[in-house]
C-alpha cells in the first residue's frame, strides 16, 4: 500500500496537493503583481525627481515612465528563458527564482541612491533593476498557472488556478495602499525625499512569506510523469517544438486576452487620461475606480472559475467578451456626460464582469492548447507577447485614435467593442480543451 501511494498519490494528498500549488501561485502572484504595479505608481509620482532632475520637468517625466515600459519588453524573454528551463527542469525550481529575482530587484530599487547622490549610475541601474521584474514576471505566470492547473483536481482546473489572476488584484491594492498609508501618514514631503523608498523595502515581508509557502511545493504530477518517459536530449528548445506543434495555439491566446486586457487598460489607465485631460475630471475619482475593481476582483473571479469548471471554461470567454463588446459604447457615454454611477456602473460591467469573466478561465485554456513537455514555453510565451500587443501598446493606439477623431472616443469604442467581439469569436471557433 505504501509503495502504491508513491506512484498514484491517494485522494486526500491530491487535494493537499491542489491546496498547496493553488496558494503557492497565489502567493507568487501577488508578490510579483505588488513589485510591479508599485514602480509604476512612483514612478509617475517622484522618479523624475530623484534619477531624472538634470533633464528637465517633461523629459524626466516622460524618461520614468519610459523605465516603466522597460519591464513590458523584458516580460516575453523572462517567458522563453523560464519556459524553457520549467519543460526541461521543473515548474518548481523557476517559481522558487522568479520570486526571488522579482523581490531582489525591487529591495534594489528601495535601496539605489539618487541622481545627486551618484550621477547618471542611477538612472542606469533603475532601468536595470526594472528589466530584471519584467524577466522575472515573464517566468511566474506561465510557472504559477501550470503548477495550479497541473496540481488541480479534475473538474476544478479554473478555480485552482484562478488565484494566479486574483493576484493582480490583491497586488495592486497593496501596492496602492501603501502608497497612499505612507503618504497619509508622514506626508507628501516625507515621501518625496525619502519614504517612497519603504514600500519597496517592505517587500522583502512578502518574498519570505512566499519562500516559505513554495519550500515543500510539490512538483507536479503531470510534469514528472512526463519527465519519466521523456528521453535524454529530447526537446532541447521546447519553444520551437510549442510553435511546430501548436501554431495555432498563439494566436489563440492573443485572441482570448484582447478582452481582458483592452477592458482592464482602457478602464483603468485611458480613461483616467482622457478624463482628466479632455473632460477636466478629478484624478482621485478613477484611482478610486482603479482600487474598487481590483477588490471586487478578488470575489468575483474565483466565483466566474467555479461556475466555469461546472459549464465550460469557452463558454465564459463567449459571454465576457459579448458583455465587454455591449458596455464599450455605453461607458464612454457616461464618461462624455461625467455621470458618475453611470460610470461605475459601466466600469463594473467591463472590468468585474467582462474581464473577471475572460481571466478566470485563462490559466486551464492556455496551459491546455500545448502538451506537457513544451507547456510552460508555449503557454508562458504566448501570455507575454499577448501582453505587449494587446496591453503596452493600448494605451498609445486609445491615444492615437483620440487624436484621429479630433479628441472624440467614438474610434476607442469601437476599438473596444471589437476587441471583445474577436474573443468571443475565437472562443465559440476553437477546438475545446476542457477535460
Amino acid at each position: 500500500m505504501h509503495s502504491n501511494s508513491l506512484s498514484t498519490p491517494s485522494n486526500s494528498q491530491q487535494e493537499q496537493r491542489a491546496r498547496k500549488a493553488a496558494l503557492s501561485s497565489f502567493i507568487g502572484a501577488v508578490v510579483d503583481w505588488y513589485d510591479f504595479l508599485l514602480y509604476g505608481i512612483v514612478a509617475a509620482l517622484i522618479f523624475k525627481d530623484q534619477f531624472f532632475p538634470s533633464i528637465g520637468a517633461n523629459m524626466g517625466t516622460l524618461a520614468a515612465l519610459a523605465t516603466f515600459g522597460v519591464g513590458f519588453l523584458f516580460r516575453p524573454l523572462g517567458g522563453i528563458v523560464f519556459g524553457h528551463f520549467g519543460d526541461k527542469l521543473g515548474r518548481k525550481k523557476m517559481l522558487v527564482i522568479t520570486v526571488v529575482m522579482m523581490g531582489l530587484s525591487t529591495v534594489g530599487i528601495g535601496l539605489l541612491p539618487n541622481f545627486a547622490a551618484i550621477g547618471w549610475w542611477a538612472p542606469v541601474l533603475l532601468v536595470t533593476f526594472r528589466a530584471l521584474q519584467g524577466f522575472a514576471v515573464g517566468g511566474e505566470w506561465g510557472g504559477a498557472a501550470l503548477m495550479a492547473v497541473e496540481n488541480a483536481p479534475k473538474g476544478k482546473k479554473a478555480f485552482y488556478s484562478s488565484g494566479v489572476q486574483i493576484g493582480y488584484g490583491v497586488g495592486l491594492v497593496l501596492a496602492t495602499g501603501a502608497v497612499s498609508l505612507i503618504i497619509a501618514t508622514l506626508g507628501e514631503a516625507a515621501f518625496s525625499d525619502w519614504a517612497w523608498r519603504l514600500p519597496f523595502i517592505a517587500s522583502i515581508l512578502l518574498i519570505a512569506i512566499a519562500m516559505w509557502i513554495r519550500r515543500d511545493q510539490d512538483e507536479s504530477q503531470e510534469f514528472l510523469d512526463q519527465a519519466a518517459k521523456a528521453e535524454d536530449g529530447k526537446q532541447k528548445l521546447p519553444i520551437v517544438q510549442a510553435i511546430r506543434q501548436h501554431p495555432k495555439a498563439f494566436f489563440y491566446i492573443i485572441a482570448l486576452r484582447m478582452a481582458e486586457l483592452l477592458t482592464m487598460y482602457l478602464v483603468t489607465n485611458f480613461a483616467l487620461n482622457y478624463s482628466t485631460q479632455n473632460l477636466g475630471m478629478d484624478k482621485q475619482f478613477f484611482l478610486n475606480i482603479t482600487l474598487m475593481v481590483s477588490a471586487v476582483s478578488c470575489f468575483s473571479i474565483p466565483l466566474f472559475a467555479w461556475l466555469a469548471d461546472r459549464f465550460d471554461h469557452r463558454k465564459m470567454c463567449v459571454i465576457g467578451g459579448l458583455i465587454g463588446a455591449l458596455s464599450a459604447f455605453p461607458f464612454f457615454i457616461a464618461l462624455d456626460a461625467q455621470n458618475t454611477w453611470m460610470i461605475i456602473i459601466c466600469a463594473i460591467l467591463l472590468a468585474n464582469v467582462a474581464h473577471d469573466m475572460v481571466v478566470s478561465v485563462h490559466q486551464p485554456i492556455f496551459t491546455e492548447l500545448f502538451g506537457t513537455e513544451y507547456r510552460y514555453s508555449g503557454a508562458g510565451v504566448g501570455y507575454q507577447v499577448a501582453s505587449i500587443i494587446g496591453g503596452g501598446f493600448t494605451p498609445f493606439i486609445a491615444a492615437s485614435l483620440v487624436i484621429w477623431g479630433n479628441g472624440s472616443w467614438h474610434y476607442v469604442a469601437v476599438y473596444l467593442a471589437l476587441g471583445c467581439l474577436l474573443t468571443a469569436l475565437i472562443a465559440v471557433i476553437m477546438p475545446k480543451t476542457q477535460e
